[in-house]
């Protein structure tokens, strides 16, 4: 017989994981003892919440899942701002913490929290496990649906006797995955698909709004191939930053009220807006019925719930952005002829650059904007 804990860990191991964020309390010693002697790196934060940060920017840099641990009570409640950031910004990360003793549920134990209940808002979903024999599976299943679909945070809410409890040796975990209500579309609707390409080659002004999706999908590559095919100007939120090169000359920068003058002005004009995996936040939209008020809007998302809660669209298309941009590029057959809004959206970028005053003061821009020119475009700040 082997332990829950270690049977935690094994789990962790099948799943990729080479690296925990985490801060150690008494629930989750025994997850700790099984840790020490595993090949996962531990990094020790000073205080859980710069362990599910931690988690995060480990998922955002290396596209993997990120893990974190913190133990029961104070120490879970400790990662709700991080585990929220992962939700807001889409970032796949497994949260792991340790809970009292499931007889001792609801009885008020000491540092007893319902972290399920308190997280339920802010995970793509929540586990709380009360026969160790069902670790292998529920790790198994976080993982899936923290790394799938609209990625997210997924947390695991671990009893003290469920980590010290035992588990057969020769249990395995599930071949297969299935998720009875949880099946991601990532394929779009080849007549959407077809509507998007024909209003592309019809519009004079159109403009693509790239957002987070397109990096979580991995599809950077698509999207250049399909502004610089299609020749269309492009504009990025805050999360889409890094989607296309900011030097590329289609490029207009970030869009909102943190943007660029480029960027604003080209969504005020265009009569086409291509939205690409993001969600129409009001710091890039402000007044949104003011947003893109001559665009048909094209929008393309893997989360059919976004489309059209904040603002109306025009052709919606369910699915990853990679597999829809490519779908397509292989549709696309002529373009539209947009070599005079290319033009003028470039006047635009270039008449009002994104500066800042230039004096003997050393000012964080300066900062930024050497550290960025050490690094080449390779490092992340």
């Amino acid at each position: 017989m082997k332990t829950g804990a270690r049977t935690l860990i094994e789990a962790l191991q099948r799943e990729g994981v080479d690296t925990i964020f985490g801060y150690p309390g008494g629930v989750v010693l025994p997850i700790y003892d099984e840790l020490y002697d595993s090949s996962i790196r531990h990094i020790l934060v000073r205080h859980e919440q710069a362990a599910a940060h931690a988690a995060d920017g480990y998922a955002r840099a290396s596209g993997r899942v990120g893990v974190c641990l913190a133990t029961s009570g104070p120490g879970a409640c400790n990662l709700v701002t991080g585990i929220a950031t992962a939700y807001m910004d889409s970032i796949p990360i497994v949260a792991l913490t340790g809970q009292v003793p499931t007889a001792l549920l609801g009885n008020d134990a000491f540092q007893e929290s319902d972290i399920t209940g308190i997280t339920m808002p802010i995970t793509k979903h929540n586990y709380l496990v009360k026969n160790a024999a069902d670790i292998d599976r529920v790790v198994k299943e976080a993982f899936y649906i923290a790394g799938t679909g609209r990625p997210g945070p997924v947390l695991i809410d671990l009893p003290k006797d469920v980590s010290t409890g035992e588990v057969d040796e020769a249990s395995s975990p599930p071949a297969a995955i299935s998720l009875r209500g949880y099946q991601p579309t990532y394929e779009g609707h080849v007549r959407q698909i077809d509507k998007a390409v024909d209003l592309i080659a019809e519009a004079e002004r159109p403009l693509v709004y790239a957002g987070g999706g397109v990096i979580l999908s991995g599809a950077s590559a698509e999207l250049r191939e399909f502004i610089e095919t299609a020749a269309i100007p492009v504009t990025t939120t805050l999360m889409g930053l890094g989607a296309i090169p900011g030097d590329h000359p289609l490029n207009l920068g970030m869009l909102g009220m943190h943007g660029t003058a480029a960027a604003n002005f080209a969504v005020t004009e265009c009569d086409l807006l291509v939205a690409i995996g993001v969600r129409f936040d009001d710091r890039v939209t402000g007044k949104i019925e003011a947003f893109a008020p001559n665009a048909r809007i094209i929008h393309i998302d893997i989360d059919p719930a976004e489309i059209g809660k904040n603002k109306k669209v025009d052709l919606p298309i369910v699915g990853d952005v990679g597999r829809v941009l490519r779908a397509m590029l292989a549709r696309m057959k002529k373009r539209g002829d947009t070599a005079n809004w290319v033009k003028r959206t470039g006047t635009w970028k270039a008449q009002f650059p994104p500066a800042y005053r230039d004096d003997d003061r050393l000012r964080p821009q300066y900062i930024i904007q050497q550290l960025s020119d050490l690094m080449k475009g390779e490092g992340i700040v």
